[in-house]
């Protein structure tokens, strides 16, 4: 029987209930007990309560009550505000509507949550945030299905004329004798086309769904939050409505939400506004911050409000389709290379159906049974237009032939395979054509920090004063306290520790903020909590690769006192004085001066990061925000190590035997960076006689326009150095013709990134404008994947140019037998379908064939291809040539000697020409493995596609010759004749074998003609 509770008894339940679900869950065995029994005492009280206040409806018979249904509402949580109003509070930049929730604090609390401790992550209060605010995911346009692909098949004109002439020929077949024998030339036709279309469809359609996969993995960033008072890392999916995140420059902001604390914040919104100028955001103005915007500056946390489909940037991504028709440099050149094979095969088309209609209609072809096909008016139309429709079907064919569409099939094919293949070697593809530009790259511009070290850093040298130092017993009270202030009040990361005794200390940060807190808190004991307490920070200057330093204005009782951090050469240069261990102020003379310089220099030799400390006790600078950045006190410089990646002096070896050019541009000072250089292999000890191969941004800078020019090309190491210096060697490098590939991880980076050639962004250390800016992300920030990268470019562009060479060769060998075969015998030897299926060979077979082999080592011994290197190479044209010419003179000879060398009948001559051509496809395709090697076997049993793909090829051949005789036209041939086609199939071998000895000029043939011309 249902119930009703009053309301006055839902209120005292749900007091209970709440109390109930927050139980704490750290309870002595003892104090479980005692609760136990309170849970049973109360549930009773409840149900006796709710017993009281049920209603009985008029007219019925009162009976006793056996049982009480209570109608449990969902449990919402004590959330004090709804989506709706959070929606409108930043959509609308409601600044009222804030203050009467009692401003960010007000909204922090309506969202049961803490700024410094942020949310409970316990599964239950994630899912409950999310079931009330929502996913922070949006929902995505759907993605093409196999039907798009078909019908996009189906729009090129070469098809649609072909499934015309299909049709026709099926009509006048029928007509003339009968359905049961008069569907085979047209329909043969109809379901040749069907399979091309069909091959041709799924393939584009895997390849469109593998893009769509890479696509959610980019954009599944990292964001760090704060719960249970830790912070860390998760995925941008997993952000929930009450997140306390933080964010550091280059960060995207995951989420709409209200700014809670931080220092000299700006936020780029050109991605929602259009707006190039960057947005303060502070507690005294604008407060909100928008999903999908940058951090372009300082530092902060933000409370989130919305998530998903609620922001404007999830709404606007929603209607937004990826667009994968994204043209790469080299698909745009093989478009022209197709467009003018097209061209070829069109014309020669022309001329064929020219001479056989000329043929035709002179009384000069005669049927099987040695009649002319033609006699004027005893002809029936129907005959006529029959013989012409097949006419036009072999002519429209040769230009299906003739046009190698499989070129873009081979492209997008290679560069599908190798981007799924680059994810497993920690390289994420963001932009199609740098898979192809990666192969021709002839400098590598590459960081040193993470890049070309672990980025595991340990502070293992402190020197204050002048004496160096092992542990902080040795500092007095003054100089410890003021490290402490420096340390915690300095910093962007955070320390956090477990209640338990037991728990570690985890640090939270880049890796060098990391390596300082550690130091601080295990050799110099400091609590960072208990430092923050007690004091409150005025002024922030937030660290850029730029000024390399960072500062911030703190007070304590009144006092208030400036502390800076950063390069110890920049430091040391603000400094006048310096305290010694023993905490006696000291003025830096000029030989104490020199002394410093020698310890920073001592120990950059020893490839250690200096990091220098200073502070001063004002602020001269006063009613300012502006830090005061000369005569400071100097507290000590610590020494940081940053171990070499164990593979990455081999993969800088790697590049070098390539001929690619390998330059370290960092922003540590020249003696760390030339330790670090040499010790990864970037400088040898021929370098030691060039005066230009390590060099200071600073000096690169003021070099004339000119200088830098001659210059560039002999620097190996820049340090010291601005994203402006990457940017103008990138410049200065790509005006003298080289193709540049850039590394990068900041924000400021991001210029170099879009002017290079290729920018490689770092997946770890890297920020999300770096990121954005980027064409490839390296998953694992190591040198050793960039060179991995270096060598699938180079995999793509070389499986490319077998693939042409093996389709070249089939276009020119077929365009010159039906030609020939048409002028001089009035009829082609290769019927449409045979044509069709050589096609579907040649294209989609052929393609996954060759475009599908994994890089060899042997890549990395050639030059780079460079800017202007030709797509088809005077290797490619000896190899193709060479092969065509063979196949050329064989069906010739059949074509014309072919019935009294086999006696055979026309027919079966016909079959042999046709076997014979397809076979000599097969045996080339394992030529065109390789473009130079002789042994193509080599490697042979690791590509299981291609043999697979041989196999299925040699197969259908045999089904479509001896088992497929009226819809391929073709007839049985028995042991000898199949013996005939596989040996000189297979006679390709040795040829292929033999021409490449024969050796080629490195100039390019067409550049001699070039020449011709000009002069």
């Amino acid at each position: 029987m249902a119930t009703q509770v009053s309301d006055h008894a839902k209120k005292g339940n749900s007091v209970g209930v709440k109390f109930l679900l927050e139980l704490p869950k750290t309870l002595s065995t003892s104090s479980k007990k005692w609760h136990q029994a309170f849970i049973k005492i109360y549930s009773l009280r409840t149900i006796l309560n709710c017993a009281k206040h049920t209603i009985r409806k008029p007219g019925l018979f009162p009976r006793s009550i056996s049982y009480t249904a209570i109608d449990l509402d969902h449990y919402q949580g004590d959330f004090t505000i709804d989506q709706e109003t959070l929606n409108n509070l930043v959509k609308n930049k409601n600044q009222e509507k804030l203050e009467s929730l009692g401003g960010p604090n007000g909204l922090v609390s309506a969202l049961q949550t803490n700024t410094r401790l942020g949310i409970n992550e316990e599964a239950d209060e994630i899912q409950l945030r999310r079931s009330t605010f929502g996913f922070n995911t949006y929902t995505r346009p759907p993605s093409k299905s196999l039907l798009h692909f078909v019908v996009e098949a189906f729009n090129d004109v070469t098809i649609l004329i072909l499934l015309g002439c299909a049709t026709l020929s099926l009509g006048f077949g029928i007509k003339e004798h009968g359905l049961k024998e008069g569907w085979y030339d047209g329909g043969s036709i109809y379901v040749a086309v069907f399979l091309v279309v069909a091959v041709s469809a799924v393939s584009n359609f895997r390849q469109n769904r593998q893009f769509d996969k890479l696509s959610k993995v980019s954009s599944n960033i990292k964001i760090d939050v704060v719960r249970n008072g830790r912070r860390q890392e998760v995925s941008i999916f997993d952000i929930v409505v009450g997140d306390i995140v933080c964010l550091n420059i280059g960060d995207q902001v995951p989420a709409d939400g209200v700014f809670v604390e931080g220092h000299s914040l700006h936020v780029d919104e050109s991605s929602m506004t259009g707006e190039s100028d960057h947005v303060e955001v502070n507690l005294n103005g604008n407060i909100f911050l928008f999903s999908g915007t940058k951090i372009a500056d300082g530092f902060g946390k933000m409370v989130v409000t919305s998530v998903g489909m609620n922001t404007a940037w999830g709404q606007m991504m929603s209607h937004i389709s990826r667009d994968t028709n994204e043209q790469t440099p080299l698909q745009t050149r093989l478009n022209k290379l197709t467009s003018s094979i097209g061209k070829v095969g069109l014309l020669v088309a022309f001329l064929v159906l020219l001479v056989l209609l000329v043929r035709y209609f002179t009384g000069s072809t005669k049927d099987d049974s040695g009649n002319r096909e033609y006699n004027g008016k005893k002809t029936k139309s129907d005959e006529i237009v029959n013989a012409v429709v097949e006419m036009v079907a072999a002519a429209v064919t040769i230009i299906v032939v003739a046009i190698p569409e499989g070129l873009p099939l081979a492209v997008t094919l290679t560069l599908a395979y190798s981007m799924k293949r680059m994810m497993k070697d920690q390289a994420m593809v963001r932009k199609l054509s740098a898979c192809e530009t990666m192969g021709s790259a002839t400098t590598i511009c590459t960081d040193k920090t993470g890049t070309l070290t672990l980025n595991q850093m340990k502070v293992t040298e402190f020197w204050s004063g002048l004496e160096s130092r092992n542990a902080s017993s040795s500092l007095s009270r003054t100089v410890l306290e003021l490290f402490h202030q420096g340390v915690a009040m300095n910093t962007t990361g955070s320390v956090f520790k477990g209640d338990s005794i037991s728990s570690e200390y985890e640090f939270s940060g880049s890796p060098t903020e990391k390596a300082i807190l550690s130091w601080a808190v295990e050799e110099l004991k400091m609590d960072m909590e208990e430092v923050m307490r007690e004091h409150d920070v005025l002024h922030v200057e937030a660290f850029n690769s730029e000024k390399k330093r960072s500062g911030v204005l703190i007070k304590k009782r009144g006092e208030i006192t400036v502390h800076w951090k950063g390069a110890a050469e920049k430091i040391l240069a603000m400094c006048s004085t310096f305290y010694d261990g023993y905490g006696v102020a000291k003025e830096i003379q000029e030989d104490d001066k020199v002394k410093f310089e020698k310890i920073i220099q001592s120990m950059a030799a020893k490839s250690l990061r200096c990091i220098a400390f200073a502070y001063s006790e004002r602020n001269d600078n006063n009613g300012t925000n502006k830090l005061k950045e000369e005569n400071l006190t100097l507290l000590g410089i610590i020494g940081i190590k940053d171990p070499c990646r164990p593979g990455v002096k081999k993969a800088v070896e790697d590049c070098k035997l390539a001929g690619v050019s390998i330059k370290m541009i960092t922003g540590d000072n020249i003696f760390t960076a030339r330790a670090i250089a040499v010790e990864c292999g970037i400088l040898t000890p021929e370098d030691e006689t060039n005066e230009d191969a390590v060099l200071e941004g600073e000096a690169f800078r003021t070099y004339t326009q000119q200088q830098r020019l001659e210059k560039v090309e002999r620097i190996k190491v820049m340090a010291r150095s601005s994203p402006f210096d990457k940017l103008l060697m990138v410049k200065c490098l790509k005006e003298l013709g080289h193709v540049v590939a850039v590394t990068g991880d900041g924000t400021n980076d991001a210029p170099a990134l879009k002017e290079a050639d290729i920018g490689l962004s770092m997946g770890i250390q890297g920020t999300e404008v770096a990121k954005e800016s980027s064409d490839i992300v390296i998953l694992d920030d190591n040198f050793a994947s960039v060179a991995t990268v270096l060598k699938w470019g180079r995999c793509v562009y070389n499986n490319i140019q077998k693939f042409i060479q093996f389709q070249l060769t089939v276009n020119v060998a077929a365009l010159v037998i039906n030609f020939v075969a048409a002028v001089s015998a009035g009829e082609v030897p290769l019927t449409a379908v045979q044509l069709l299926w050589v096609n579907l060979i040649m294209d989609t077979l052929g393609a996954l064939a060759l475009a599908t082999e994994k890089p060899s080592n042997d890549l990395m011994k050639n030059k780079p291809v460079g800017r202007t290197g030709p797509l088809i190479t005077n290797v490619m044209w000896r190899n193709l040539l060479a092969q065509a010419v063979y196949q050329i003179a064989v069906l010739l000879v059949f074509q014309f000697r072919g019935r009294e060398v086999f006696d055979v009948t026309e027919r079966v001559k016909n079959t042999l020409i046709f076997n014979t051509f397809v076979l000599c496809q097969v045996f080339n395709e394992f030529n065109a493995r390789s473009l130079e090697k002789k042994n193509v076997f080599e490697g042979l049993h690791k590509n299981r596609l291609f043999v697979g793909i041989i196999v299925v090829t040699v197969a259908l051949q045999v089904v479509m010759v001896e088992f497929l005789k009226r819809f391929a036209d073709t007839e049985r041939l028995n042991w000898g004749q199949w013996g005939v086609c596989v040996a000189i199939g297979a006679a390709s071998w040795p040829i292929g074998w033999l021409v490449k000895c024969v050796p080629v000029p490195e100039k390019h043939f067409f550049s001699y003609l070039k020449w011709k011309k000009r002069s």
